[in-house]
């Protein structure tokens, strides 16, 4: 599959517009602060973007961020941007052509930002461990629209755990089925390399990510993937996808399921350009100054990370009052446009 992968990527698709659906774009609303930021990357660089969310999590200033399949560098630049001159932004890629115009620009970036805190590895995301990348030294990892592509999804997770640091994250975006796929799309050149072929059930996803030590994923956002090329539609059947944000976090404490300890937070809103509220997750909208209950994984994920300084916390572990209602396990995406959230903690 890694040579499927380097020919699609690196000589058959030259612009984004050779996509043939919408898996591998991005069609999540770019928030304001981000656009002056991508305003400042190259146009050549933008040209061969082929991720499918965004992967800018908030709160990164001075952070050490991996991006793992990073192709040309969009996202590594936007990184670098948010990380500032103490930070550094590591890229990942196995497509010579990508690394190419990754690195020609790497000056032309250095000048624009005032600062070089980039620089860019070839290897595989399974194989982290021969890149001389020192375990738990990161603070955030990233992928976009990658993860679905490798033939060995289990060893790139294992990877990720052991790089980051205790309180790290995880970020990314990537596709993901209704079902499990069958072997005449997995098999299929095209719709492998459209990352179709390779997504996972969203079930058996949250199955690994469990088995890696990701206790509780946490979807940020998701979207119905669109078929642009009609021609496909009969080698995909009727299975659904989905592009879908989710965050992992490493901390030893979190549980399987959303347990109720009757805590709460109150969110100071001084993280950067987010002064009015902060999204931790699909469910978790959480008001400046407003009292906001949360289950104990949720109070770990922001007392134990990055986001500690910029909440109040109420309550502790002491009394258990059994799990939050709404917290199942139905299909987390939404099927149509309009479709209301399911609750949760």
């Amino acid at each position: 599959m890694h040579d499927l992968v380097q020919e699609y990527y690196g000589k058959q698709l030259t612009r984004t517009e050779d996509l043939r659906t919408s898996a591998c774009c991005d069609a999540s609303a770019i928030p304001e602060w981000l656009k002056p930021l991508l305003s400042n990357i190259h146009g050549d660089v933008l040209a061969r973007y082929y991720g499918c969310g965004l992967v800018c999590p908030a709160e990164l200033k001075g952070a050490r961020v991996l991006d793992l399949g990073c192709g040309t560098g969009r996202d590594v630049y936007a990184l670098s941007q948010l990380v500032g001159s103490e930070g550094e932004v590591v890229g990942v890629d196995m497509t010579d052509e990508q690394l190419a115009i990754a690195k020609q620009y790497q000056s032309y970036h250095a000048e624009q930002f005032g600062f070089d805190n980039v620089r860019f590895i070839k290897g595989y995301i399974e194989k982290l461990t021969e890149l001389e990348l020192a375990p738990g030294s990161f603070d955030v990892i990233v992928s976009n629209c990658v993860i679905n592509l490798s033939p060995d999804k289990s060893a790139v997770m294992q990877g990720i755990y052991d790089l980051l640091k205790p309180g790290g994250e995880f970020y990314f975006s990537d596709v993901y089925a209704d079902r499990r796929v069958p072997d005449a799309v997995k098999l299929d050149p095209v719709l492998y390399g459209e990352c179709l072929g390779g997504a996972l059930y969203w079930k058996d996803f949250e199955r690994l990510a469990h088995q890696t030590g990701f206790a509780d994923p946490r979807l940020v956002e998701d979207r119905v993937l669109d078929i642009t090329d009609k021609a496909l539609l009969p080698r995909i059947g009727i299975i659904q996808f989905f592009s879908a944000t989710y965050r992992l976090f490493k901390l030893d404490q979190l549980e399987t399921a959303c347990e109720d300890y009757g805590q709460a937070v109150i969110y100071k809103g001084s993280i950067t350009n987010h002064p009015n509220s902060f999204m931790l997750d699909k469910h978790h909208f959480i008001e400046t100054g407003k009292v906001f209950p949360v289950c104990g994984n949720t109070w770990s994920m922001l007392k134990d990370t990055r986001f500690a300084a910029h909440f109040e916390f109420i309550g502790d572990f002491s009394r258990h009052y059994g799990i939050f209602k709404g917290c199942g396990t139905d299909l987390p995406f939404e099927t149509t446009s309009d479709s209301g959230a399911a609750p949760c903690c």
